[in-house]
C-alpha cells in the first residue's frame, strides 16, 4: 500500500497555475463619433457610472464577478483594487 498523501484537484491540475487576465469594466460611454475624433489631451469623457457604483470584472468577455473599487493603503497606497462582492457560478460559466 502506498504511503502517499491525496492530492486535491489543484495539485493535480496544471492549468490552475496559468496566470488570466481579468478586465474590469468601471462604466461605458457613448459619445458621437463627431466628438470623439475632437477629444484631445485632458479632455473628460463621462461615464454612466458614479465612484461608488459596482464594478464588472470578464474573463474572456465572460461576467465571472462585480466588486467595489478601493484604494489600497500602506506600501500599496494609491493602487487600485476590487472588493468582490459577488461571483457567478465560475463551474458552468467558464467551463
Amino acid at each position: 500500500m502506498d504511503n502517499e498523501e491525496p492530492t486535491t484537484p489543484e495539485q493535480g491540475n496544471p492549468f490552475t497555475s496559468v496566470p488570466i487576465e481579468i478586465m474590469v469594466s468601471v462604466g461605458h460611454a457613448r459619445p458621437l463619433i463627431k466628438d470623439l475624433v475632437g477629444l484631445g489631451e485632458n479632455a473628460v469623457l463621462t461615464l454612466d457610472k458614479r465612484v461608488e457604483d459596482p464594478v464588472e470584472l470578464y474573463v474572456g468577455g465572460t461576467l465571472v464577478a462585480r466588486g467595489q473599487l478601493e484604494e489600497m493603503n500602506g506600501d500599496q497606497a494609491g493602487q487600485l483594487a476590487v472588493r468582490l462582492t459577488e461571483i457567478t457560478d465560475l463551474q458552468s460559466g467558464l467551463g
